[in-house]
């Protein structure tokens, strides 16, 4: 794949998109859905959607494991979703409820919640459990995101 080319999984149909890097901020749409592969809101991923997202996109994933019962969740999802809107396009912001998506929790070792996780190139490349505010969330994930 040329450098040039990023691969990005839409949000809506989860079909894998190829973009010029350079209009990464041109709000590119879906080739199969035409949907904005990016929206500033973060995507509620399934396990099988998540698969997908972390191993075939090209900009790094960022990870909030939730579920609706948590009250510090709760109290971050308002953060989370502007932090979405300052990291995209280049980092796809994502939710995976653990109440639903448990044996992926499990396999991932999700120990409490909410917990942010940051993948790249199909891997984990950090961690961070507890709620944080809009800025924190924004410099941790670009602080592990690679460069």
């Amino acid at each position: 794949m040329s450098t040039d080319t990023l691969h990005i999984v839409c949000p809506h149909c989860h079909t894998t998109n190829r973009v010029a890097a350079a209009q990464l901020g041109s709000a590119p749409d879906c080739g199969k859905c035409h949907r904005p592969l990016f929206t500033g809101h973060p995507a509620s991923l399934d396990e099988a959607a998540f698969e997908k997202h972390v191993l075939r996109s090209d900009v790094p994933v960022l990870v909030d494991f939730w579920a609706p019962w948590c009250g510090p969740c709760r109290m971050m999802a308002p953060a989370f979703e502007q932090a979405a809107a300052q990291l995209e396009p280049h980092m796809r912001v994502v939710k995976v409820n653990t109440e639903e998506a448990q044996a992926l929790a499990g396999r991932l070792q999700i120990r409490s919640i909410p917990t942010l996780a940051l993948f790249a190139g199909g891997r984990e490349v950090a961690r961070q459990p507890g709620a944080m505010g809009v800025a924190d969330i924004v410099r941790w994930a670009r602080a592990h995101a690679p460069r």
